[in-house]
């Protein structure tokens, strides 16, 4: 790790001896928001530059790097998150994860393993991190895209009736986001899972638009971490990127708003858990957002670098999905 890590100075180089730094540069992507491109040279490169073997080594106290050599090794590590954390469950003590839709391969398997080990989970929870937004509501459960519907239809009604968790214990972000908010509280969450989008989200926590006070420089780690669970604009990178993983590219068939769990939520959570296998993200995007973290550079422009912030974080890659940064042409 840098003693200096790049980035770190960018305030007091362009300040040129005032108090007030210059504006930073326009987005590269969508020049009416913030996004990585807005970063500084240095830190892009750096990222860029690093192996697997180089992202491990960047594991520090709070911080932990994981490389999987097969899908199916790393799939059923995260399944195992879940049977870890509803196992600690009592109904004086419930415990729950909040889960994410993308990556959904783990979700089969958590079922499988509830099943097979006749895990009792009826005391446990769960919580959808994120849903679409449209027409000033969640969009319903028969919504193509309904990550609700994706949790139940992938994992919840495969498990045994007996074993499975009542429905009041299913919490699912909606347009009126006090009722999910106050399910946080009396339940511990043992783990937060994610994964991250090429705007380096977890769930949908975006970077905001680059408009009013936020024009000419980002919000602050600790302005964005005052977050909790919201509708969010999205970055015209996320709507891309799901048109692309979930609708056959049909960008016109995916909402521009969403429900987000927020920061608020996520550092209630005892451990955040990413999974990058390198089916969302890019091989640059994952180095990237690894970087940061490690180095403690956290950055509002780039979402996810705020758990440079969070108590522990760990990061899980397959090891084959980090790919690499050199030029190939196709």
């Amino acid at each position: 790790m840098l003693n200096n890590p790049p980035g770190q100075n960018r305030m007091n180089r362009n300040a040129k001896n005032t108090n007030t730094p210059m504006p930073r540069k326009l987005s590269s992507i969508a020049p009416d928001w913030w996004d990585y491109t807005t970063l500084d040279a240095d830190i892009i490169e750096a990222a860029a530059r690093l192996t697997p073997d180089a992202m491990v080594k960047l594991s520090r106290p709070g911080f932990r790097v994981m490389l999987y050599d097969t899908l199916e090794d790393f799939y059923l590590a995260e399944a195992l998150e879940y049977i870890t954390a509803w196992k600690q469950s009592t109904a004086d003590n419930p415990v729950g994860i909040c889960g994410p839709i993308g990556p959904t391969e783990q979700l089969p398997l958590v079922a499988r393993l509830v099943n097979e080990l006749s895990l009792n989970i009826r005391s446990a929870h769960f919580w959808g991190m994120d849903e679409w937004y449209h027409d000033g509501r969640e969009v319903p459960v028969t919504h193509p895209l309904s990550f609700e519907r994706a949790d139940r239809e992938l994992c919840f009604s495969r498990i045994r009736p007996e074993l499975v968790m009542p429905s009041a214990n299913l919490h699912f972000p909606k347009a009126d986001t006090a009722a999910y908010r106050k399910t946080w509280e009396g339940v511990r969450c043992a783990v937060m899972q994610g994964g991250q989008g090429d705007v380096k989200h977890w769930a949908f926590n975006d970077p905001p638009k680059r408009q009013g006070q936020y024009k000419d420089h980002p919000p602050t780690p600790a302005e964005y971490r005052k977050l909790a669970t919201r509708v969010v604009d999205l970055h015209p990178l996320t709507i891309a990127q799901n048109a692309r993983t979930s609708g056959g590219g049909n960008i016109a068939m995916v909402p521009t708003q969403a429900l987000s769990v927020g920061p608020v939520e996520t550092w209630k959570a005892e451990k955040v858990s990413i999974w990058h296998a390198g089916f969302h993200d890019n091989p640059f995007g994952q180095r990237l957002t690894t970087w940061m973290i490690a180095n403690k550079i956290p950055d509002s422009s780039v979402p996810m670098s705020l758990l440079a912030e969070h108590p522990n974080v760990q990061f899980n890659f397959y090891r084959k999905g980090i790919g690499t940064c050199a030029v190939e042409m196709h």
